[in-house]
């Protein structure tokens, strides 16, 4: 019995060597996850999520124009949209040549002069000479004007408040992060806090 042991041994041959380990991958890069490289080290596919942003953030804008549009309900039969908001740009910067006010509306200056006009004829608006100029005319909110302003403005805070109440602690930080990044990457200027929101 121990010859027919040795004999099964001899037959078999050497035992065949273990593989080699597999070489590991490069070392991810300074702040980079390790979680973005697969097996062997080769990074994985990031899916394109552009699309995804695009379509939620044009479904944050629906909600944000009804809103608009509801706080702006109670005075849609003195002032339209576009006077709105070039009520809200005098109300931010204060007194303004009407060349100033048509480049920050993005209209050329007659279209800001009959706009003007209406709002004058409304008495949200008044012309007024430039204390440092006075051969030139500046245009200025009335009294009234600014009340309009900072109804709707007050109006659409606590409808946006009350959005943001429903939202977790969590998502409210997201949220802020989130819509800083997204202003800063389209070139909007922080706004102070007692800046009238004149959205549209």
């Amino acid at each position: 019995m121990p010859e027919h042991s040795a004999a099964a041994s001899e037959d078999e041959g050497p035992a065949p060597e273990p593989e080699p380990d597999p070489e590991p991958g490069p070392d991810p890069e300074p702040g980079e996850s390790p979680a973005l490289h697969g097996a062997g080290g080769k990074p994985e596919e990031v899916p394109d999520d552009v699309d995804a942003v695009t379509h939620a953030v044009l479904t944050a804008s629906r909600l944000l124009v009804a809103v608009a549009a509801r706080s702006l309900a109670a005075v849609e039969d003195r002032v339209t949209v576009p006077q709105f908001r070039l009520l809200v740009v005098l109300s931010s910067h204060g007194d303004a040549k009407l060349v100033d006010l048509a480049e920050w509306l993005g209209v050329n200056p007659s279209t800001a002069m009959r706009m003007v006009d209406r709002l004058i004829a409304a008495g949200l608006a008044k012309r007024t000479i430039n204390p440092d100029n006075r051969r030139e005319t500046v245009l200025r909110l009335t009294p009234e004007g600014s009340r309009i302003v900072a109804d709707v403005t007050a109006r659409r805070r606590r409808e946006i408040a009350g959005i943001v109440e429903r939202l977790a602690p969590q998502q409210r930080t997201a949220l802020v992060d989130a819509l800083t990044a997204f202003t800063e990457a389209g070139g909007e200027a922080p706004a102070p806090a007692a800046y009238p929101l004149g959205w549209t």
